[in-house]
């Protein structure tokens, strides 16, 4: 066996899974085409639980370049109808305007420390499969060769070569009436609104920033980035539009005149300011698509390997990078030999789902930006219904990822089972401690903060694969007095009993055993 994981794609998702298994004790092998990290902006920033994933691991101050926590956001939209976050008894929604450039190059510096082989230049360009490994066939900078593996996944895009040889199908849907395009910009000074950051356009009106403000007559976002350039856009329907890719490239003169017809009014655009690589980018249509499954025996698809979807309200890097968190610990446990019958299998189980629910909703948003009076109706209803904070939880909640409650069997009878593990502060002794630290190595936890901490004992078959940390709470309200965290953050079992009874503690041992393997 030449490699234990290979590993299609050096983009975001393959990094964050070569980190997690590089955690978990797998050395992979990272393969990516391009010589370089590319230039391309992709993305402009990450929303929702995989901000506090990072976290989890230790990433959110790199890239935030913050000591300070997380924080969730007090405002956000759903298919540009404006979110009041701020009244929310638990607002999921976090968010990190970091491009995804500077994520891409955190992860590979990250990846690197823990090891990992990135192999720059290197192309996947076939694959075969018997009982025992894949073999790649690889394209490189001095010829072809050959890896013998025993998994191989898929982190290379839509368009994933790794998908197409393994035979997975790829359902969906495509349009092409519609036109998004997308610059860096500058605008006159005097119409940016002190006080919101906004743009008061003559002719026009207020347009509040960094959200999809829709007309009759298409989308337009003004996106004002502290210290990096502004970002302006405009979509259209319009099938003439759409018509021919051979056009020429996207011209600040083209996204004006887009702008003009969007809002009915000039905006005077200039070139943007500082060094490149700068923003100008025309997309034309929309795919939306679906793996009929994530695994073919010993391939595997994360990100957008396994889906693909409209980026409105930014979900793309939030459910491909917990794709990869929810894999890797899972892919490790089967190569290092202790993973419990079905375990790979539950990456499909728990994820694609997820990723249906992805799809929904940001075709639900994708209805609610469309042109048209009967949709303007629509929105009008849609406002009534966010006046109610429930509904606003509701979407807040599903937009996030934080509605996810993954199937933990006979140690689901806790309302926290199969949820995501709450920020607690536990005290070992020496003060509070945020649980983010205590998860940075990615292995299974079990946080027992009962009045013995006698919880340990039932870990004396499990202790080289789950770690114990004792400690006690400090906040009397604390949803639970125990809790066992998957590596992926959440929770395989709880208890909220001060001392757990002989039951209690015999759904721990069948959780222990369920997702974690027999005991030794």
């Amino acid at each position: 066996m030449s490699v234990d994981v290979v590993i299609a794609g050096a983009g975001p998702n393959g990094l964050m899974l070569a980190c997690e298994l590089s955690l978990a004790g797998v050395r992979p092998v990272v393969l990516e085409r391009l010589p370089g990290r590319t230039e391309e902006n992709r993305a402009n920033g990450l929303v929702g639980q995989v901000v506090r994933m990072l976290d989890r691991r230790g990433l959110y101050g790199r890239l935030s370049d913050s000591k300070e926590p997380p924080r969730p956001g007090p405002s956000f939209v759903f298919g540009a109808l404006p979110l009041d976050l701020s009244t929310l008894d638990d607002n999921p929604l976090y968010g990190l305007p970091v491009p995804q450039r500077r994520v891409e190059q955190v992860l590979e510096e990250r990846a690197i420390e823990l090891g990992v082989e990135i192999r720059r230049g290197h192309e996947l360009t076939g694959l075969s499969q018997d009982d025992d490994a894949v073999t790649a066939d690889i394209a490189g900078p001095t010829g072809s060769y050959r890896l013998r593996t025993r998994y191989l996944v898929g982190a290379d895009g839509g368009r994933s070569l790794t998908r197409k040889l393994s035979g997975i199908g790829f359902p969906g849907v495509t349009t092409d009436n519609m036109v998004s395009r997308t610059a860096h910009a500058t605008v006159p000074a005097a119409m940016i609104d002190p006080v919101t950051g906004g743009l008061n356009l003559p002719g026009y009106g207020a347009i509040p920033p960094f959200m999809h403000h829709r007309t009759e007559r298409g989308l337009f976002v003004f996106a004002p980035f502290p210290s990096r350039p502004t970002v302006v856009s405009a979509t259209e329907w319009d099938p003439a539009e759409a018509e021919g890719d051979d056009r020429p490239p996207l011209t600040l003169d083209e996204l004006r005149e887009s702008v003009r017809r969007v809002l009915g009014a000039d905006l005077p655009l200039g070139p943007p300011e500082g060094q490149g690589p700068h923003l100008l980018r025309r997309l034309t249509g929309g795919n939306t698509r679906l793996a009929d499954r994530f695994r073919d025996r010993r391939v595997l698809l994360v990100g957008d390997a396994a889906h693909v979807h409209s980026a409105i309200g930014g979900p793309g890097l939030n459910l491909g990078l917990q794709d990869t968190v929810n894999l890797g610990w899972k892919l490790a446990a089967e190569i290092r030999g202790w993973a419990p019958p079905g375990l790979l299998d539950s990456y499909e189980t728990e994820r694609r789902p997820v990723a249906q629910r992805v799809v929904m909703h940001t075709r639900a948003q994708a209805a609610l930006i469309a042109p048209g009076g009967e949709v303007t109706a629509l929105r009008e209803l849609f406002t009534e219904l966010l006046h109610d904070r429930r509904n606003v939880q509701h979407i807040a909640d599903m937009m996030a990822g934080a509605d996810i409650r993954y199937d933990m069997g006979a140690g689901d009878a806790h309302p926290l089972a199969g949820r995501w593990a709450p920020d607690l502060l536990p005290d070992t002794g020496t003060g509070p401690v945020r649980l983010a630290e205590l998860t940075r190595d990615a292995r299974p936890l079990l946080l027992d903060l009962t009045e013995d901490a006698s919880l340990t004992e039932e870990l004396s078959g499990w202790r080289d694969r789950v770690d114990v940390v004792a400690a006690r709470s400090p906040d009397p309200a604390a949803p639970a007095t125990a809790l066992l965290l998957r590596p992926d953050c959440y929770i395989a079992w709880a208890s909220s009993s001060p001392r757990p009874d002989p039951h209690e503690r015999e759904v721990l041992r069948t959780a222990l055993t369920r997702w974690f393997g027999a005991a030794g």
